[in-house]
């Protein structure tokens, strides 16, 4: 499963405005400038979270984005769902466009929808406070602060995950 650019940069723009504070206005051009990531791109994303209600937008001068619920409210499992354009991890997920000659006897299928709802089953066991609260090394990072005493994030990596 991969989960598009789109999603990526939803998940970081919750997580920017989140570290930064509820009630703290950021710009689509910082957000932009941290992550080195287009601005037109954040543009596009910051509107739909907009429309879905997970971020509040302020217009005109000293504008910006900051989060509309509290970061306990903003699910992950959620936010993915909100962003992704669907889960077909095969063929034969999408009824309309299937044409897999072994649909109907593959017990493979089943295996694979039992593992996306495990891929949800833990997103949906996420908040954004999981991510924001406390975590003064991504603030470090985000905002070019001097952190003393920040411990490493110990998590899963990439180089961890068995292919």
């Amino acid at each position: 499963m991969r989960l598009t650019m789109y999603t990526d940069f939803s998940l970081r723009v919750l997580l920017y405005i989140g570290i930064k504070g509820k009630n703290e206005l950021s710009t689509v051009q910082e957000i932009s400038d941290a992550y080195g990531i287009s601005k037109n791109h954040l543009t596009k994303v910051a509107h739909e979270l907009g429309k879905h209600g997970l971020i509040e937008t302020v217009r005109g001068r000293g504008g910006g984005i900051r989060l509309n619920l509290e970061p306990s409210d903003i699910n992950i499992g959620e936010v993915v769902r909100k962003t992704e354009d669907d889960f077909h991890l095969v063929e034969c997920f999408n009824c309309e466009l299937n044409k897999c000659v072994i649909t109907p006897a593959c017990r493979l299928k089943g295996v694979l929808h039992e593992a996306l709802a495990a891929y949800f089953k833990v997103l949906d066991s996420y908040t954004l406070a999981d991510f924001v609260e406390n975590n003064d090394g991504l603030r470090a990072i985000l905002f070019n602060e001097s952190v003393q005493n920040t411990s490493v994030d110990k998590s899963i990596t990439l180089e961890d995950t068995p292919l």
